[in-house]
């Protein structure tokens, strides 16, 4: 049995009601799963996911349903210590820690850093910046609290995630020769619900695709595929320390417990 056709968690918390959860939910209710979201404020939500309402920075925090996984997308608070504070919060609320916890971090904890060389799961992050700082914390708290998964996705893109689609039709200069890795928003949920469902996850992953491109190669095809006009590189702003390549992800060339999960996520 693949990991994709293996069952679900019969009960997920989802922590975060944004769009990854949105998406997740169906696929965990199609599956057999029953469905929580725990979200700050009152709105629609994906037909069959119970909703339960609170502000993880404003205990106490209502006694929440017992789970056998959860999956947490929270956005940074702005705040260095916002993810360890939410995420202790959460823990004394729940009555016992999920068999299976999944923390959806970034690629940006490596925020400020260049590198000659692609980044990978083995490589150690040297936050530079309040968010990159916040977002390793983040990763470690949920470490400490829920021995979770993290997964670190890069550039989502998709429906509603149109950043660079904007810059590309307003003209706006780009550094053509930044190295840059996306992921599509689809991909990163069928990433998230196989690694619900694999019996060894591997600890860490670079939610990725498989070659990094020049940002340059990016806007031209959208340009091309949009008829616009594909403005000039603009001069990088060059940071002490940093590198006006960038930095591009890969995941770890040694990684048989991840092989499963990519061809899952291929479909």
């Amino acid at each position: 049995m693949n990991a994709s056709s293996a069952p679900v968690p019969r009960r997920t918390l989802l922590v975060g009601s944004g769009k990854l959860a949105a998406r997740l939910a169906p696929r965990l209710i199609d599956s057999g799963g029953e469905v929580f979201a725990l979200r700050r404020s009152e709105g629609p939500l994906p037909e069959g996911v119970s909703g339960i309402r609170a502000d993880l920075s404003l205990p106490p925090i209502p006694p929440l349903p017992t789970v056998d996984a959860m999956v947490i997308t929270l956005p940074p608070s702005g705040e260095v210590t916002g993810y360890r504070t939410a995420l202790t919060h959460l823990a004394a609320a729940l009555a016992r820690v999920p068999a299976r916890t999944v923390f959806v971090s970034s690629t940006g904890v490596f925020d400020g850093a260049g590198s000659k060389h692609p980044l990978t799961e083995r490589d150690e992050p040297a936050p530079t910046t309040d968010r990159s700082r916040g977002l390793r914390d983040g990763e470690r708290a949920a470490i400490e609290l829920f021995d979770a998964v993290v997964v670190r996705p890069a550039g989502i893109y998709g429906p509603g995630r149109d950043f660079l689609v904007r810059r590309v039709r307003e003209g706006a200069a780009v550094d053509h020769a930044r190295r840059t890795n996306r992921i599509h928003e689809t991909d990163l949920v069928r990433v998230l619900d196989v690694l619900l469902r694999m019996d060894a996850p591997p600890r860490l992953v670079h939610a990725v695709d498989e070659d990094p491109a020049p940002l340059g190669e990016v806007v031209r095809f959208i340009a091309a595929r949009m008829g616009w006009t594909c403005r000039p590189r603009s001069t990088p702003t060059v940071r002490p320390g940093s590198s006006t390549t960038g930095r591009c992800f890969t995941r770890c060339s040694a990684r048989s417990s991840i092989r499963p999960m990519r061809r899952d996520t291929r479909r």
